[in-house]
């Protein structure tokens, strides 16, 4: 291909995002599998959003946020999916610079804010079970829709920062990636440019993101076990309503956690195990979670369910 030619920043204009594999026959399935996860992924998100917007009863700042969790699970393998699909049935896997680092840009500014948001439903379980008398007043609308804000905002900022950096770099070629979406360590290594202080920056803009949030989720929960401990009768019935949030932080965490001790060796690593191990935990990470999240908020509570019956019988 012509831009596999390309010697520099200037003239690059596309990528080869390698994805799963180059046979027909397993394509289509592929696409048939990834098309079901979608559709199931966006109806799941959409109906819990609906759900909660026509309830009055779910008008509070745990449905606030996790409305706002729904947002995150639709916007996020939106950017990646349906050009997987396109790929799937037409062959071409290539990509255009500006679309690799607008998938990257949605790619991180939507794992940022699922981060920040996980710490504030987190602080809100942990109001609601330690300080229930005062929940009302701290936890506000107002103050759920300024957390709503920082979270969005500070996720934008950090998300600017890793794309002017990738924006700065000069590719030298080949511009081939081993992987079914762009990512920045597999930007680093194609570059040509000196990217020690690249990845430097990006890794004091990105960490932070990503381990104070679990600090903060952890104490909160330590806060909570501490407190429901002097609780009798009402121990699980206060702790069960973290459940739901508990599973979606552990999935999500550990899933981050291991793509990213995992992605530096693979990006490095030509074997066939490594790159296929790398490729599978992203994939729950950027597409099966998301779809699952709605499920986990929703199986075990009769106050959404109540809502997702009321919405049927409204069509």
């Amino acid at each position: 291909m012509a831009f596999l030619e390309s010697r520099n920043r200037s003239t690059v204009t596309h990528f080869l995002l390698l994805g799963f594999s180059n046979d027909a026959d397993i394509q289509i399935v592929l696409f048939l599998i990834f098309l079901v996860v979608y559709v199931v992924l966006l109806v799941a998100n959409i109906l819990l959003i609906l759900a909660v917007t026509f309830d009055p009863r779910l008008h509070n700042p745990m449905y606030f946020f996790l409305i706002n969790l729904s947002i995150i699970n639709i916007c996020g393998p939106s950017a990646i999916v349906p050009r997987m699909l396109v790929d799937f049935l037409s062959g071409d896997k290539s990509i255009v610079f500006a679309a690799c680092a607008a998938q990257m840009f949605l790619n991180f500014l939507m794992g940022g804010s699922e981060c920040l948001l996980l710490v504030f439903m987190a602080y809100d379980r942990y109001v609601a079970i330690c300080k229930p008398l005062h929940y009302s007043r701290i936890v506000k609308i107002s103050v759920c829709a300024l957390m709503a804000t920082v979270t969005w905002l500070t996720s934008f900022s950090t998300s600017s920062l890793n794309i002017f950096i990738v924006y700065r770099l000069t590719f030298c070629g080949p511009y081939i990636i081993n992987h079914f979406l762009c990512t920045f360590p597999h930007l680093m290594i194609l570059s040509c440019s000196d990217t020690s202080v690249s990845n430097s920056m990006a890794f004091i803009g990105s960490a932070p993101i990503l381990l104070i949030p679990l600090l903060l989720i952890l104490f909160s929960y330590y806060k909570i076990l501490s407190s429901i401990k002097g609780i009798r009768g009402g121990r699980y019935k206060a702790f069960s309503s973290c459940t739901p949030h508990l599973i979606v932080v552990t999935l999500y965490y550990g899933l981050a956690m291991v793509t990213f001790m995992k992605r530096n060796v693979s990006v490095n690593d030509n074997s066939d195990k490594i790159v296929s191990l790398i490729k599978i935990i992203s994939l729950f990470y950027v597409i099966i979670i998301p779809m699952l999240n709605p499920m986990i908020y929703s199986l075990r509570n009769k106050d959404v369910i109540r809502a997702l019956r009321h919405l049927v019988r409204l069509q």
